[in-house]
C-alpha cells in the first residue's frame, strides 16, 4: 500500500526533484573519507584530516601531497560502481517521474547510472582543466600521471574542477539548483537528513507541499518532512520501479 500512495504522488507531480545525499553512495559500497575508517586511515597515513588535505589552502602550497592523496583515495573510490539505486533512479527517470537531481557528491554516480539532468553542486571528478589554457582532461589521465599532473601544453598543474574544502560553490549552480528546487512539486531527499548543507541550503527555496524524506535512522529534523520513510534509499527507489513497473503491465494488459 505504501508503495502505491509513494508512486501515485510522484505520478501526480508536474515537476520532481531528487536532492542525493551521501546514503545511496554508501549503499553502493562508496568509502565515506569524512566520515568513515578512511578517515582514520587518512591521518594515519598522511597527518593531515581529510577536510584539511582535501582543501584549497593545501592544493596552493603542498600540491605533490595533495595529489598522491587524490589519486589513492579520491580517484581510487571511483573504481566503486554504481548502485543498484542508481540504476533504479535511472528508470524512474526512464519512466518520467523524476525530472532532476542534485547532489553535493563528486563521485558522478548518478550519471555513470545513464540519469540526466544531473547537478552537480561541487563538480566531478571527471572534469580537469588546466587554469593557464583551459585545456580539458580526463580522470584516467590524473590518474595515470607521475606526481602532479601537467599540462601537456602548459606544464601547469592541472586542477580538478572541484569545490575543495574553503571554497564557496559557484553563485551560477547555486542559482541553478535554487531554482530547481523552486518549482518542484515533489521533492525527494535521498540519504540525507535536513540539516546537511545539500538539505540546509536548499529547503528554503521549496514552496511544494509534498517533501519526502527517505532516510536511514531518526533525527530532529524529520519533522520538517511531509512524509518520512525509514529504510534503504535503494530498497525505496527499487520499489518504486517495481510497482510502477506492475502498474503498467496490468494497464496494457487491461487495454487488449
Amino acid at each position: 500500500m505504501r508503495e502505491k500512495n509513494m508512486l501515485q504522488i510522484l505520478k501526480d507531480s508536474n515537476y520532481t526533484v531528487v536532492l542525493s545525499g551521501a546514503g545511496l553512495m554508501v549503499e553502493s559500497g562508496y568509502p565515506l573519507l569524512r566520515d568513515g575508517k578512511e578517515s582514520y586511515e587518512i591521518e594515519e597515513k598522511y597527518g593531515y584530516s581529510f577536510e584539511e588535505i582535501f582543501s584549497s589552502a593545501f592544493y596552493s602550497a603542498r600540491k605533490e601531497v595533495f595529489f598522491r592523496f587524490y589519486k589513492e583515495f579520491i580517484l581510487k573510490a571511483m573504481e566503486v560502481p554504481p548502485g543498484e539505486g542508481f540504476y533504479a533512479l535511472k528508470k524512474l527517470q526512464d519512466h518520467g517521474l523524476i525530472d532532476s537531481i542534485i547532489t553535493r557528491r563528486i563521485a558522478g554516480l548518478e550519471e555513470r547510472a545513464g540519469c540526466r539532468n544531473v547537478l552537480n553542486m561541487k563538480g566531478t571528478v571527471y572534469d580537469n582543466e588546466c587554469p593557464s589554457c583551459g585545456r580539458k582532461y580526463s580522470a584516467e589521465y590524473m590518474k595515470a600521471a607521475k606526481g602532479v599532473p601537467l599540462c601537456e601544453k602548459c606544464m601547469v598543474s592541472i586542477r580538478p574542477q572541484v569545490c575543495l574544502f574553503g571554497e564557496m560553490i559557484n553563485n551560477a549552480v547555486m542559482t541553478k539548483a535554487a531554482e530547481e528546487v523552486e518549482k518542484a512539486e515533489v521533492l525527494l531527499v535521498l540519504g540525507a537528513n535536513l540539516t546537511t548543507p545539500l538539505c540546509s541550503q536548499l529547503l528554503q527555496y521549496y514552496n511544494g507541499s509534498n517533501l519526502i524524506l527517505v532516510t536511514e535512522g531518526e533525527h530532529y529534523s524529520d519533522q520538517r518532512a511531509d512524509i518520512v520513510i525509514y529504510g534503504s534509499s535503494t530498497a525505496f527507489l527499487a520499489d518504486m520501479v517495481s510497482e510502477y513497473e506492475k502498474q503498467n503491465k496490468t494497464e496494457i494488459g487491461e487495454r487488449k
